[in-house]
């Protein structure tokens, strides 16, 4: 059992790394990392010699002033090197630098300077480092205006707002749950590689991202239609795309109803990609779900009956309750990395309809248990 600790737990990879060992139980215990350690050398301290790992993530992005960036950055790997001294720490540590270390601006060289620094300091106390160099990273849940420039479009798209493209330039990209799996990696092979360059797992220029995103508002935000999906970089965009959304507001959307003297016609879903569809009844009174998914994307479609469908983002409290009613067809999608749930609320039988885009596989079922 490794005792894993995170600088900048609660920023955007620090999140999914977070979130994702806590998947593991049997294998890493999560030291918990606040900000203020940095400025409290026994609290740091104390961080430092409880954990057998300790991944640092911790780093200012943007600023107004440019030098506030390397300052604050360097000082933070500064501190961190110290407490290590003082404890002395045997730890694996892992940074995250950047590709731009290779620039000359600001963010870059602090990058840059962090990760040497942390080299000296494994060499002198034969400690163990890998200095991630990182391309871009995209993914749910980066913050807009500062993470990246995929969580602004997202952001800018799915709220009818106008993205504005300032250099059309060829992104290296890499999925921040495909960077997660690189840094799980590192700490279950205690890699040593000071300079570690991880691979980008797709490129593309901004503009092509932008029509992507254009293209997923219209086909699945608008009209409610799955759009077709080529490859695995356009699945991961269109997940991450569906964060972004207006998620409370958004759900549920009633379906169309073509009614004679036959009865009533309900389509469920048109989708662009290949999936599997069940069905299920649910007594009064009972609950289905409390899981939530990585990578799948999944829509509950009530035809009969009322139903409670409840989400909640992993590590959030904030829980939302959509109700539905058979007698007016509805559905809700589920997003990655939101535990949810149906719940039978009505006197009758509740009938509902899945669809979700890829078969169940026991070996990998991208299924994880958390109660709404």
């Amino acid at each position: 059992m490794k005792k894993v600790g995170i600088t900048g737990q609660n920023g955007f990879v620090g999140w999914h790394l977070y979130q994702s060992l806590k998947l593991y139980k049997e294998e890493f215990t999560l030291i918990d990392f606040e900000r203020g350690f940095f400025e409290d050398e026994e609290a740091l301290d104390t961080f430092v010699t409880q954990c057998d790992v300790i991944v640092h993530l911790a780093a200012l992005n943007r600023h107004n002033d440019p030098e506030v960036i390397y300052a604050m950055n360097t000082g933070l790997v500064k501190r961190l090197v110290a407490a290590l001294e003082r404890t002395q720490s045997q730890a694996h540590i892992i940074i995250s630098s950047s590709t731009q270390e290779e620039r000359e601006n600001p963010y870059g060289k602090s990058k840059k300077e962090g990760r040497l620094l942390l080299s000296e300091w494994a060499k002198q106390s034969g400690g163990r480092l890998t200095g991630m160099v990182i391309p871009n990273v995209f993914g749910p849940f980066g913050l807009p205006y500062y993470n990246s420039v995929v969580a602004t479009f997202c952001h800018q798209v799915s709220h009818n707002e106008t993205p504005k493209i300032d250099v059309d330039g060829q992104l290296k990209l890499i999925y921040v749950g495909e960077l997660v799996e690189e840094i799980i990696k590192a700490i279950r092979t205690e890699d040593n590689t000071h300079e570690l360059q991880v691979p980008h797992t797709a490129a593309a220029k901004v503009s092509e991202i932008l029509g992507l995103l254009k293209h997923y508002r219209e086909v699945y935000q608008e009209r409610g239609e799955f759009p077709i999906l080529n490859n695995s970089f356009e699945l991961k965009l269109f997940n991450t795309y569906r964060c972004y959304m207006d998620i409370p507001n958004y759900f549920p959307r009633k379906f169309v109803q073509h009614t004679d003297n036959r009865g009533a016609f309900v389509e469920i879903a048109r989708h662009g990609i290949a999936g599997q569809t069940s069905f299920s009844t649910t007594v009064p009174g009972i609950t289905r779900g409390n899981h939530f998914h990585t990578r799948k994307i999944e829509r509950f479609a009530v035809i009969k009956g009322k139903a409670l469908i409840q989400l909640r983002r992993i590590g959030t409290d904030e829980v939302h309750n959509f109700y539905l009613d058979g007698d007016q067809p509805a559905y809700v999608d589920m997003p990655i990395w939101y535990t949810h749930n149906i719940k039978n609320i009505g006197e009758d039988t509740l009938y509902t309809i899945f669809w979700i885009n890829e078969p169940y596989d026991a070996s990998d079922p991208d299924t994880w248990f958390e109660t709404v």
